[in-house]
């Protein structure tokens, strides 16, 4: 199970002078001091998660929270071993709440994985091997940010993989795990538009049944969790 960090309680010393130039929220919080970005840290391994709360909690950039306001931190970060379904899950129920941004610190990491992150919402990581304290202060800034931070080596492999997806969509030879068929990318683009089953039975004249079918075997032969992904999916690969 995944666990956040205890909330620090404000250094009544802290100045102006302590937050870093930019910081996402500059509004005073009380005697002209730029207010910290608040982080919860989710992490399975309470080693792990130790680690990372030292560091964080020397800095005055940053305030941790505990259980009960975690879902309200500007900032969630994750800090694991390596990405597995437990991981996806607890990033994909990041990702739908409005409140927070993710941040993923992990330990290995291969181009495949960072596509499953990236496909999950976060766009800002950093192994763990380089995790130290400036590094983790500045993820955590610039995720509050909203900026984008990947590791370099797996960017290029990443924007190429990619790249070869669009190409294979453009390809009419390509394989049907790449690419819909005329009647998949139209109910997709319906789903994105925000219409339901009846809604797009209406408009496309086909059957509930039919409609339900047809979204079913696009999760499935891409092995997507639900509609939602399965819109994103296409989206970011040119499909629809």
């Amino acid at each position: 199970m995944f666990r956040t960090e205890e909330k620090r309680p404000v250094a009544t010393g802290t100045t102006a002078h302590d937050a870093v130039r930019g910081h996402p929220d500059p509004h005073a919080a009380g005697f002209g001091r730029p207010r910290r970005v608040t982080v919860a840290v989710y992490a399975a391994d309470p080693v792990l998660r130790v680690g990372v709360v030292q560091q964080l909690r020397q800095r005055p950039e940053t305030e941790l929270v505990d259980d009960a306001d975690a879902e309200n931190a500007q900032v969630s970060l994750v800090v694991v071993d390596a990405l597995d379904d437990d991981v996806t899950a607890l990033l994909t129920r990041l990702s739908y709440n409005g409140a927070t941004r993710a941040g993923l610190v992990i330990g290995t990491l291969g181009v495949g994985a960072l596509q499953r992150v990236v496909e999950c919402g976060v766009s800002a990581v950093l192994r763990r091997a380089e995790a130290d304290q400036d590094q983790l202060v500045q993820l955590v800034l610039a995720v509050a940010n909203g900026e984008g931070v990947l590791p370099g080596d797996l960017l290029g492999e990443l924007l190429g993989h990619v790249g070869s997806l669009r190409r294979a969509a453009l390809d009419p030879g390509a394989l049907p795990l790449s690419t819909l068929t005329s009647r998949e990318a139209e109910m997709l683009r319906l789903v994105s538009e925000g219409l339901d089953t009846a809604a797009i039975a209406r408009k496309t004249s086909y059957s509930e049944r039919t409609v339900k079918n047809v979204l079913h075997e696009i999760t499935t032969r891409l092995q997507l969790r639900n509609r939602a992904h399965a819109v994103g999916y296409a989206l970011r690969n040119g499909l629809i």
